[in-house]
């Protein structure tokens, strides 16, 4: 009876450590911290680095969004980055209703990051970082959120283009600096979702 109960139990926890696209509570804790990272950076740069009515601002706010496409993938880098603008939207207090097409540009930086990081770029190194973050930062930020402002802006929107081009390379370059250190090197070569219940229990013993 006793094994029984045991067995239930070992079982029950199990299916609790398997948080649907997460996989484990440390990789939806650290997918949560990303988020907010995100958010705080993008309000920050709101405040600070606004320039013509929104037209044009300075942010970094995709950097934690790329980073939790290559640790974790594109579905886990997808949620990061519609979440980081759906809650942004919410804290600004903005009157007009929330652009979708922005939304799916922010997903799409982590979603397209994931990808090519995950399944096509597998091998360690700076072209895992370099690659899939300039190709993310075209695809969702310069084309996609574009077109989503247009509707706000107008064709005047063409203009952050060249901005974005900078802050992309500031960011690619700001990650391959992390990528430096040994434990964010070690999150990014092998990414936490990738560990078992065996080796955490290693790493406890």
């Amino acid at each position: 009876m006793l094994c029984g109960k045991e067995d239930f139990f070992m079982q029950k926890n199990r299916k609790a450590q398997k948080l649907g696209i997460f996989g484990s509570l440390q990789v939806m804790t650290m997918a949560a911290m990303l988020t907010a990272m995100s958010v705080v950076i993008g309000i920050f740069c709101k405040s600070f680095l606004n320039f013509g009515g929104g037209l044009f601002r300075i942010t970094f706010e995709n950097l934690p969004i790329l980073l939790s496409g290559i640790m974790f993938g594109p579905g886990i880098g997808g949620v990061v980055g519609a979440a980081t603008d759906i809650v942004s939207y919410f804290l600004s207090g903005q009157v007009y209703p929330i652009n979708p097409i922005v939304t799916v540009g922010a997903a799409l930086v982590g979603i397209v990051s994931g990808m090519l990081a995950k399944y096509v770029f597998k091998h360690k190194g700076y072209a895992r970082l370099i690659i899939p973050c300039a190709v993310a930062h075209i695809i969702g930020s310069m084309t996609v959120k574009s077109i989503g402002l247009v509707t706000f802006y107008g064709v005047a929107v063409l203009w952050r283009i060249p901005l974005y081009l900078v802050i992309a390379f500031l960011e690619i370059v700001l990650i391959c600096a992390m990528y430096r250190n040994s434990a964010v090197r070690k999150l990014i070569d092998k990414g936490i979702k990738e560990k078992t219940v065996g080796d955490e229990k290693n790493e406890v013993k």
